[in-house]
């Protein structure tokens, strides 16, 4: 087995193939990276988010804006407008921007209805200066995209983004879920079968000042409160993605009933809900 490990759009990457990756294949899924990143980064100065922030009216956007942001539009219509990429002045003013600042400002910025702009692949059309922020999905997308490259050069292969794995080997992958206030600790274990996906998230991770974190509320401005940590398996690291955000902030009945999937869950008092078909173990 050969691991492939970088740092690409802030984060750790490791992909884990049966034989090393020959030469245009790596810099096939680095250029995919950076095309993804000009795109879609709030935190470059010189990418289309950027400009749609700057400029109102409508704005071609890249082939997998399609996929992202009509995904985007039913996790805002399952969760009343909770998960909404409209999130990304909201969280600058609050610390998370561009230069990491991580100091609120006094006043944040209100998250503006996702029905604000309009969405019809493949043109956004704005009319007043708004800053996408797709961390929620666009991670996950992106693993999609370059698990895609991969396996048209290998049979087997996982792609782990931090915490974002595709798994796309020969047998199933046993996955530790990282207890949030300790990392040396495992809550369960996850059985994730060749062609699934699992994605966790928790607010420990990019946490700052009084109660500060990255996952808001797009309904109130504020990061969310009570659960703690999500752990979600789907057929496609942006499902997965998304909806372990979503798993935050809305009762899980209605993101069962509309998407498939299997999810753990941990609250702020230790308390672990997860679903009847969850493959793996959870720990008492």
């Amino acid at each position: 087995m050969a691991s492939w490990r970088f740092t690409a759009i802030g984060t750790a990457w490791r992909i884990d193939t049966p034989e090393p990756l020959a030469g245009p294949v790596v810099a096939e899924v680095l250029d995919r990276i950076e095309r993804f990143d000009r795109a879609w980064s709030r935190f470059r100065d010189d990418s289309l988010v950027s400009d749609i922030a700057r400029s109102p009216g409508a704005h071609a956007m890249p082939a997998e804006a399609d996929a992202l942001l009509s995904f985007y539009g039913e996790l805002d219509d399952v969760t009343g407008g909770a998960v909404n990429p409209l999130v990304g002045r909201t969280l600058a003013d609050l610390g998370y921007d561009a230069d990491y600042s991580l100091v609120a400002s006094a006043e944040p910025a209100a998250v503006p209805p996702w029905s604000t702009v309009a969405w019809r692949s493949p043109t956004l059309t704005t009319s007043r200066p708004v800053l996408l922020d797709v961390g929620a999905a666009g991670k996950g997308l992106l693993v999609d995209l370059v698990a895609a490259i991969l396996r048209r050069h290998v049979d087997a292969v996982t792609v782990d983004a931090s915490g974002d794995i595709l798994h796309a080997g020969a047998a199933p992958l046993r996955v530790a879920l990282e207890h949030p206030a300790d990392p040396t600790r495992a809550i369960g274990v996850a059985v994730l079968e060749p062609g699934l996906a699992l994605c966790a998230s928790a607010t420990n991770r990019r946490a700052w000042g009084d109660g500060l974190h990255h996952v808001l509320d797009g309904r109130t401005g504020r990061p969310t409160e009570d659960v703690v940590a999500t752990w979600v398996v789907a057929d496609s690291c942006m499902v997965a993605d998304g909806l372990a955000t979503a798993h935050f902030m809305t009762d899980q009945a209605g993101l069962v009933g509309r998407f498939r999937h299997e999810f753990v869950r941990m609250h702020d008092d230790g308390r672990v809900e997860w679903s009847l078909g969850f493959r793996g173990e959870i720990f008492a």
